[in-house]
């Protein structure tokens, strides 16, 4: 039997015939003109596609249209991290399309599923690194127990240390911050989570690298083009906003983890995801490959947690 999410996934493609109109009104009870009046109506907000002389289909995303026709005022609270990309997103969606979506909560992986556990929020984007190596996953099974924990896929973006032009500290890793002043996001978000860990697997307590805490990677950027850190930690894209050199360290994965009953409200952020200009738009930021975005998937089982690992550069 499908899960949730698979049935969601299955039926986004589309292409499946439906009925003639005299099987659902034989069934139903109705005339035909009752269901032809139906399918129109279907047809008219992108739920089927009517063709002349074949049976009506389900159009390729036919259950997000559904979802939009069904709840079209209900909005999808989203919590989590902080990421450039996502703002494109969210404004295609507050331009385009309904339902909204609307952020809540303080910013941060940490914050975000702490929001979603306690359901004050539909989802959460988050990108974190668990200890047996793998992103995001783990984090859902564990705290999505019993709801159906899925992934709605964002992008694979790079992380790596933002330093002023020329470089002229020198720095290639998380090593050479020994002795330096590197801004870091505030604890409790991906990033911090991430450079803790790079810190400590190269001998250095994280308590030991002083810095500000800084709630944004444009803010992590603006410290060190203002001379205030010598380093830190952040995307691509933050780093060349402001002219900044880059020096990559990994590329993760970046999700929205929720329930599977959550996925109806989610539709119009789906279906932004899917778009080409959308995509184009996040790529353009550099330091990110949207090729999955928008892609479903039910995370249920927990051998799920083990097919994405870090990829360290």
């Amino acid at each position: 039997m499908r899960s949730p999410a698979e049935s969601w996934r299955a039926s986004s493609t589309g292409g499946a015939e439906l009925w003639s109109v005299r099987e659902p009104a034989s069934r139903r009870g109705t005339t035909a003109s009752t269901i032809n009046r139906a399918y129109r109506c279907l047809a008219e907000h992108g739920v089927i596609v009517l063709g002349e002389r074949r049976r009506a289909r389900i159009a390729p995303d036919g259950a997000l249209a559904a979802a939009r026709f069904l709840e079209p005022q209900r909005a999808f609270r989203l919590a989590g991290s902080d990421d450039p990309a996502l703002q494109i997103v969210l404004d295609h969606v507050r331009a385009h399309l309904r339902p909204a979506v609307v952020t809540v909560g303080a910013r941060g992986s940490f914050q975000g599923v702490r929001v979603l556990a306690r359901g004050d929020a539909d989802g959460a984007a988050i990108h974190l690194l668990h200890r047996d190596g793998t992103y995001n996953i783990p984090f859902a099974q564990a705290l999505l127990r019993g709801r159906g924990p899925t992934l709605i896929h964002l992008w694979r973006r790079e992380q790596g240390l933002l330093v002023p032009p020329g470089n002229p500290a020198q720095i290639t890793g998380a090593v050479d911050l020994q002795g330096r002043r590197a801004a870091k996001r505030e604890h409790g978000a991906g990033t911090r989570v991430l450079l803790d860990r790079l810190l400590l697997e190269a001998g250095i307590s994280p308590d030991d690298v002083p810095g500000p805490e800084l709630g944004s990677h444009l803010e992590i950027a603006l410290a060190v083009a203002s001379g205030i850190a010598d380093a830190g930690l952040g995307v691509r894209a933050a780093a060349t906003d402001l002219d900044l050199e880059f020096v990559s360290l990994t590329w993760e994965h970046y999700d929205i983890v929720l329930g599977a009953a959550s996925l109806p409200a989610a539709a119009a952020l789906i279906t932004a995801l899917r778009e080409p200009a959308v995509r184009d738009a996040i790529t353009a930021l550099g330091g990110y490959d949207a090729t999955n975005a928008g892609d479903v998937e039910d995370v249920t089982r927990p051998d799920r947690a083990h097919h994405r690992p870090a990829v360290a550069v």
